[in-house]
């Protein structure tokens, strides 16, 4: 057995440095653009970007709204930057990832759907976390969960429990791009294409730092 103290995670914070998207070239000098606010735990190899867009305020106003907000955790692996290599989709070997729902995030997402409520998801990363506890409650609603998940959503995935989603212009050849994709699926890849051309043409930021699209 191999133990380590706490001075462990002081050395690492005094001399590791925070894994960057490939894509990103430059040292990062102010690490608290690569966070987001409501983060809690250690774990994640890289942001969930969807979630730089929120500031404590923003959330505060939603709030107030009448809109519940609640959070889940997934540790990302550096596999979210692989690209998809093979030519059948289904053939890919989607990496695993470990994630947590308690029962209270439990409670309120699954009353938000027995009262006609929208489950709006925040990044990818939320979507993994939903759909798979909800794939295992198999009711559309979603159970409490904590454990691994290798889920690949791509188009043809039923989704269960996400309504909306909040997500970033992704890398082409990704399996992120390939969820919104089946996010889209009944306006046609077609329209994702679309919105993506437009995005280029009108000067849309891409990728990690970049703008988000809302799909209702």
């Amino acid at each position: 057995v191999v133990e380590f103290s706490d001075v462990v995670d002081t050395v690492i914070n005094e001399i590791g440095k925070i894994p960057l998207p490939p894509y990103i070239k430059e040292p990062l000098i102010d690490t608290e653009r690569y966070q987001t606010v409501y983060s809690v735990e250690k774990g994640s190899v890289a942001a969930p970007t969807a979630g730089l867009h929120f500031t404590k305020q923003l959330l505060e106003a939603i709030s107030d709204i009448g809109v519940k907000v609640v959070t889940v955790t997934l540790h990302v692996g550096l596999d979210t930057f692989a690209p998809v290599r093979v030519q059948q989709i289904d053939k890919h070997a989607i990496h695993s990832e470990w994630c947590r729902i308690d029962g209270e995030v439990m409670n309120t997402i699954n009353g938000a759907r027995n009262s006609e409520g929208r489950v709006i998801a925040i990044g990818t990363t939320t979507v993994r976390v939903l759909e798979t506890a909800s794939n295992i409650s198999m009711s559309g609603h979603v159970n409490s969960f904590d454990g691994y998940t290798d889920l690949f959503i791509y188009p043809g995935y039923t989704f269960n429990v996400v309504d909306s989603l909040l997500t970033n212009f992704h890398l082409p050849k990704s399996t992120l791009l390939m969820m919104v994709g089946a996010f889209m699926q009944d306006q046609g890849i077609e329209t994702l294409l679309d919105i993506y051309a437009d995005a280029i043409q009108q000067g849309y930021r891409f990728y990690s730092f970049g703008d988000a699209m809302l799909v209702v």
